[in-house]
């Protein structure tokens, strides 16, 4: 699953960990998703839209192997 957290986060100007702090999650987390190494939960995928302004569909990307 592909995101768009980077870009976000850039627009934003916020660095990793102040998002893993906004949303409760380590630093760590935020990292391995933006790398597309970590799927989130439902609950954070939401979370983290929310906190953009955004419908989850806009953050995160299904591609054909998901």
């Amino acid at each position: 699953m592909k995101n768009r957290i980077k870009i976000e986060r850039a627009i934003k100007d916020i660095t990793q960990e102040d998002l893993a702090k906004i949303v409760g999650v380590t630093r760590q987390t935020i990292n391995a998703m933006e790398a597309n190494k970590y799927v989130p939960s439902t609950v954070l995928a939401l979370k983290i839209a929310k906190y953009f302004g955004k419908k989850v569909e806009e953050i995160f990307l299904l591609e054909e192997s998901d």
